[in-house]
C-alpha cells in the first residue's frame, strides 16, 4: 500500500515485503460484450482496492480505472464497480444487516 498515492500494488507470495497483507477474492465471469467482460468478484479478504488491483494486475481493469490501468475514463468520472451484496453488523442496534440487488451492467445496459 502506498499512501501518497493512495494507492495498493500486489505483492507475490515469499517476496522480502515485511509489510504485505493476505489478499484473496474468488471471481467468474457472468456476461461480456466484444469488449467487456462483466465478473462477480466475492472479496474473501477486504483489502484497500483489492478488486481493482488484484483485476487489473491480471490484465483485466475495470472500465474507468484510470488509476489501476483502464485506457479511458468513464464519461462521468466513475469506475464501472458496483457493489451488489453487501452483509454487515449495524454499528448501533448491533443487528446482522443485508442488502442485495441486482447485477448491473452499464455496458449492457441492463440489469442481469
Amino acid at each position: 500500500r502506498n499512501e501518497k498515492q493512495n494507492k495498493s500494488y500486489i505483492c507475490r507470495p515469499g517476496s522480502a515485503r515485511k509489510d504485505a497483507k493476505l489478499a484473496k477474492l474468488n471471481y467468474k465471469q457472468i456476461g461480456k460484450t466484444d469488449r467487456y467482460w462483466l465478473v462477480e468478484v466475492e472479496l474473501l479478504t477486504g483489502r484497500l482496492h483489492q478488486i481493482r488491483c488484484q483485476l487489473s494486475n491480471l490484465g483485466c481493469p475495470i472500465k474507468g480505472d484510470l488509476k489501476y490501468g483502464a485506457p479511458r475514463s468513464n464519461p462521468d468520472g466513475s469506475i464501472s464497480l458496483h457493489s451488489r451484496h453487501v452483509r454487515f453488523t449495524h454499528p448501533v442496534r448491533k443487528e446482522e444487516m443485508e442488502v442485495i440487488a441486482p447485477p448491473f451492467c452499464p455496458v449492457m445496459k441492463s440489469c442481469l
